[in-house]
């Protein structure tokens, strides 16, 4: 069985296995992960010592292993969220900011421009804004192979998130026209610069390179920017009951970035805008850094040779 056909068989097949059953075999898989400490278990460790500078080496493996932990976790409800009525979905988010920052602009027929993160379950986000909030427009890094990125869409297709291939055409048109439509949450992971064109920034204390998306489509279409923090936290009593699960996430609003100079070059606005929401996102870095699921690079001095040429040879 390939990666392509497991994906499809557990998305069709999970939610006939006891939720219970699925939490213990989930998390096995997340703690023998972490005991083997693999080339993506060293990756995360090295990211999660950057944004936690005061925890030593014990400490930064201690938090690894709740990353795996959380990191299963979110493949768990990924291969069994189609199977979620409406009800046990609202019981599993809460929603903090969302009032005071985003719902007016979408009374107002506008849409919004949201930095995510890999952070929490993106999924679970979608599939609730979808639904109570508003229309999910994205995009989605293509998978290989091509019959895995399908089943991406469509599962997420499936849970009313609207989805476009990174690199398949136009995609920042795309984003522009879904946005001046109205009525649109447009929420892009951007953690990680996929296209080696991204924006330098500070993270933590550190020089990144993150996605310039967010920043862009706001600046293109003339929408508010900012960042979407998610994080897990523990479900009890009656809410645990209706969730029909322990775990649950918090959606946190940040508030939109004040507009840059319009005299200021493009870039440079690009820049500034992109900078906010890392201050913004880095805040739910630090606080919820086990649910953070990045295992890649994404610090500059992590970075290859050329990547590194690229940010004009800084280190972090």
């Amino acid at each position: 069985m390939n990666v392509a056909d497991f994906y499809t068989f557990a998305w069709r097949h999970a939610t006939r296995v006891p939720e219970p059953l699925l939490r213990a075999v989930f998390t096995a898989v997340a703690d023998v992960t972490w005991l083997r400490r693999g080339k993506a278990v060293r990756r995360m460790e090295s990211n999660y010592a950057r944004v936690r500078p005061e925890l030593d080496e014990a400490a930064v493996r201690r938090l690894s292993r709740s990353g795996m932990r959380s990191y299963m976790r979110y493949f768990r409800e990924a291969f069994t969220l189609q199977g979620v009525t409406p009800d046990q979905l609202r019981a599993r988010v809460r929603v903090e900011g969302y009032d005071e920052h985003v719902r007016p602009v979408i009374a107002d027929g506008g849409a919004v421009s949201l930095a995510l993160g890999h952070l929490g379950n993106w999924d679970l986000a979608g599939a609730y804004g979808s639904q109570n909030l508003a229309g999910v427009l994205t995009v989605a890094e293509r998978l290989k192979p091509a019959e895995l990125f399908d089943e991406f869409v469509r599962f997420r297709n499936a849970l009313g998130i609207e989805v476009l291939p990174l690199g398949g055409g136009d995609v920042l048109g795309a984003l522009v026209r879904g946005a001046k439509e109205g009525g649109r949450l447009i929420p892009l992971l951007s953690d990680r610069d996929l296209t080696s064109t991204g924006v330098e920034v500070d993270l933590a204390g550190h020089r990144a390179r993150v996605a310039a998306g967010p920043a862009l489509l706001a600046l293109e279409a003339g929408v508010p920017v900012s960042a979407v923090g998610i994080w897990y936290e523990r479900l009890h009593g009656a809410r645990r009951r209706a969730a029909g699960t322990p775990w649950g996430i918090v959606i946190h609003f940040f508030p939109p970035l004040p507009e840059p100079d319009a005299a200021r070059p493009r870039d440079e606005q690009v820049r500034l805008l992109t900078q906010g929401w890392v201050d913004q996102l880095s805040r739910t870095l630090v606080a919820h850094t086990q649910d953070w699921h990045m295992l890649q690079r994404v610090f500059v001095a992590d970075l290859g040779p050329a990547r590194q040429r690229a940010s004009g040879g800084a280190t972090g």
